[in-house]
């Protein structure tokens, strides 16, 4: 089974575009300050503008391709 495919799978539960918190759950429980830091640095793309962070999911699955 090809990576992407299988983190789609794992993934399934959470919505389409995911907020910090459940950033923080699909990479294992992360500090919610490592979640900020990999969002403000850029590696891990976000939507919106502002104090909004809004993380879409494929952004998430990218990353984790990237660094595996």
């Amino acid at each position: 089974m090809e990576q992407e495919t299988a983190y789609r799978l794992i993934f399934d539960e959470y919505p389409d575009v995911v907020n910090i918190h459940q950033l923080c759950d699909m990479l294992g429980g992360i500090g919610i300050k490592t979640a900020y830091g990999l969002v403000k640095t850029g590696r891990i793309k976000r939507i919106g503008t502002g104090r909004t962070y809004r993380i879409p999911k494929i952004n998430v699955i990218n990353f984790l391709n990237v660094i595996e």
